[in-house]
């Protein structure tokens, strides 16, 4: 299916195309980012039938929700979670992350871990630059080979098992995520329970 470039006017001949493979009036505008009134009008002028609208794939409504942007990007102009604000989108009753659905457009498969782009461009979905983790991992280790830091000591200093814990940071650097998480732990300040502050007020 012909694709035009970021900002390309959608020419009479993409259009034809799409018409005479038998795609509908919607479906062409949606994907050529044209005007629907001038894909019928083609039409007409081709004495083609209209063609009934189909049900969107999860990949065409994903397309629909991105916007093309400098640097081969794409933003997402769907849903966000509230807290996170990372981008999401429904279809047939599931909830799916656009970096998932973009990652599956790459390589055809389901991301292993959390999928997303490291390519520095808030929340981009475009697929070339998003990886999951098991990709991000390789990537990593390879470049703390590559980096002269060698291999990746099997326990961090406190014990925890780093074929399980282990991770790295984007340049290479290893770090043990429960050590993480056992440090956010004691960062975070303790909300006392309504239980605990009436006993201390009632003393």
């Amino acid at each position: 299916m012909p694709t035009p470039r970021p900002g390309q006017y959608a020419s009479r001949e993409q259009i034809e195309e799409l018409l005479r493979a038998g795609k509908s009036n919607s479906a062409i505008a949606r994907h050529l980012r044209c005007d629907k009134h001038r894909v019928a009008a083609i039409r007409a002028d081709l004495g083609l039938p209209n063609v009934p609208a189909q049900p969107l794939t999860l990949e065409e409504k994903w397309a629909a929700k991105t916007e093309p942007v400098d640097g081969g990007h794409l933003e997402w102009t769907g849903s966000r979670q509230t807290s996170s604000g990372t981008p999401v989108m429904r279809y047939r009753e599931q909830m799916h992350t656009a970096a998932a659905i973009a990652f599956r457009i790459r390589t055809g498969r389901d991301p292993q871990g959390y999928a997303r782009a490291e390519c520095g461009h808030h929340h981009c979905v475009a697929p070339a630059h998003v990886d999951d983790t098991a990709t991000r991992t390789t990537t990593r280790e390879q470049l703390r080979y590559l980096t002269g830091r060698g291999e990746r000591k099997p326990y961090c200093r406190h014990g925890h098992d780093q074929a399980v814990e282990g991770r790295y940071e984007s340049d290479g650097r290893q770090y043990c995520e429960a050590c993480k998480r056992d440090q956010r732990r004691k960062t975070t300040p303790r909300t006392p329970s309504p239980t605990s502050t009436a006993t201390r007020s009632s003393t």
